[in-house]
């Protein structure tokens, strides 16, 4: 795929996006490496624009890697502040995988619905205690931690007001 060549406008507004962007990969003694390249590819492919930091280099080798970096992976060179390098892909269109039809689960092998999580276990253990305890209780009436009171025995309403109000 060529190198796309980005408008004016275009890289202005590529340069006002990778403001706020950390750099995802650094360079350092090593170099571009099949590792980096890799590295590079999967940052590319996951956000379009991307910051590289480069260390220990000089400016017409920083220069050199950033060309090299762009042609490698058919992308667009933004923009080279200090030891920054900004680069840009447009997203590439990954081929689907064949999608097979959802097979239907045999009655007969199915299995009852686990819980996904130690904690989601313990609440429906919870839940279903309370429920059997619940049908297990043969008065019928309804059972309260604290009953409601009844009106009368409510205590009359102090006509005073709060500590420093009128």
């Amino acid at each position: 795929m060529p190198k796309i060549e980005l408008t004016p406008a275009m890289r202005q507004e590529l340069r006002v996006r990778a403001h706020a962007l950390h750099p995802v990969v650094t360079i350092a003694g090593n170099g571009l490496t099949p590792n980096v390249l890799a590295e590079l590819e999967r940052s590319l492919q996951a956000h379009e624009l991307i910051k590289v930091r480069l260390q220990g280099m000089e400016r017409e080798e920083r220069e050199a890697l950033f060309a090299d970096i762009c042609d490698r992976l058919d992308a667009s060179p933004v923009q080279h502040i200090g030891k920054i390098l900004v680069v840009w892909r447009p997203e590439r269109k990954k081929e689907a995988p064949e999608k097979k039809a959802p097979a239907r689960p045999n009655p007969a092998i199915a299995k009852p619905a686990t819980a996904k999580s130690a904690a989601a276990f313990a609440a429906a253990v919870r839940r279903a205690a309370l429920a059997k305890a619940t049908a297990e209780r043969s008065d019928g009436k309804r059972h309260y931690r604290n009953p409601p009171r009844s009106p009368s025995s409510q205590p009359p309403r102090s006509r005073t007001t709060p500590r420093g109000g009128r």
